[in-house]
């Protein structure tokens, strides 16, 4: 071999070695902090604010600070919009419960009607009413089914109750779905009412001599409901507005013959859904021997919103106070 390749190998040699030396380090590196299992990463995720709590925060931004009221309903805060009424004498107040998907201000119903009642010498206390759990979709847990090598082991005489079985599948999987959807009811519920009792005790704290539960939409649902179940003795008077039960709930004419108070029931006319639902709720009314439910029709005014909230104010307004309205 020539001296010159002589003299050039170890230099070779040397440099496939040295890649070779430092790729094995880089191989075997300090050890590192291990990595939060997902389980501790899940627990350590706050959990999202509610779309009525983003809502409420947004009221806070825009509603004069004066009118904003935070009440206690067991271990959680809300917020409620107060106007008191504009006299020395006020009739009472009017709680008012919106419908889902709606805010303490909403405009329609809620906005108008709490501005416009402490003129008719009526205080309005406007709530929030949290998410409704029960209406949220559910995952249905399907078992799965055993491996094919399983499956195919089987012989032809449990072939037969096997695939009775998985008939009634359906049926087995929808009763804990059931379940949990009652009580998911149950928990709003019980949120909901938690709330309407703070109201109430804040109503008192205002010295009214009458307290009102007004609900719109779906609000007027839970208002029966919480005074069917609890008939509470501080409330005088319900007023239902556009009613409708949160789904799959039944209508309400059920819930509207339980009530022992003065009912008034404004619905749309012009909605069919509304008026067939509306119709149901007058005759289980008309087969009681003493009933106090009154049921007026409005009718929706399109391209005039300012007209529509005027004419259901002045129905809200005569009813509470029918002499005032004659004057």
């Amino acid at each position: 071999m020539p001296p010159v390749y002589r003299s050039a190998l170890p230099a070779l040699c040397l440099s496939l070695i040295l890649p070779c030396a430092f790729s094995v380090q880089a191989a075997d590196p300090a050890p590192a902090t291990p990595e939060k299992t997902a389980e501790e990463k899940t627990l350590e995720r706050q959990p999202l604010p509610e779309r009525s709590q983003e809502d409420a925060a947004a009221l806070e931004r825009t509603v004069p600070a004066q009118e904003q009221q935070r009440l206690q309903a067991g271990s959680e805060t809300f917020l409620a919009l107060w106007k008191p009424a504009n006299t020395s004498d006020p009739k009472g107040a009017v709680i008012i419960l919106p419908g889902a998907g709606e805010t303490a201000d909403w405009p329609q119903a809620i906005g108008p009607l709490r501005q416009k009642l402490p003129d008719a010498d009526w205080g309005s206390l406007s709530l929030t009413l949290p998410d409704l759990q029960s209406n949220a979709p559910q995952p249905r847990i399907v078992e799965a089914p055993p491996p094919a090598a399983e499956t195919q082991s089987k012989d032809a005489s449990t072939a037969a109750p096997i695939e009775q079985v998985a008939g009634g599948e359906g049926d087995i999987a929808d009763r804990p779905i059931a379940e949990t959807g009652e009580e998911r009811l149950k928990a709003d519920a019980e949120r909901i009412y938690a709330r309407i009792d703070a109201a109430i005790d804040f109503a008192e704290q205002q010295s009214v001599r009458s307290i009102v539960l007004l609900g719109h939409g779906t609000g007027a649902y839970w208002a029966a409901r919480y005074l069917s179940e609890r008939q509470p003795a501080q409330i005088d008077k319900l007023v239902m507005i556009a009613a409708r039960a949160p789904a799959p709930r039944p209508d309400l004419s059920e819930l509207t013959t339980q009530l022992k108070l003065a009912t008034l029931d404004l619905y749309y006319k012009d909605k069919v859904t509304d008026q067939n639902a509306a119709q149901e709720r007058l005759k289980a009314s008309r087969r009681l021997k003493e009933s106090t439910f009154r049921q007026i029709p409005l009718k929706t005014l399109p391209g005039n919103s300012a007209a529509q909230q005027e004419q259901l104010f002045r129905r809200v307004r005569g009813w509470l106070s029918p002499q005032s309205a004659q004057s």
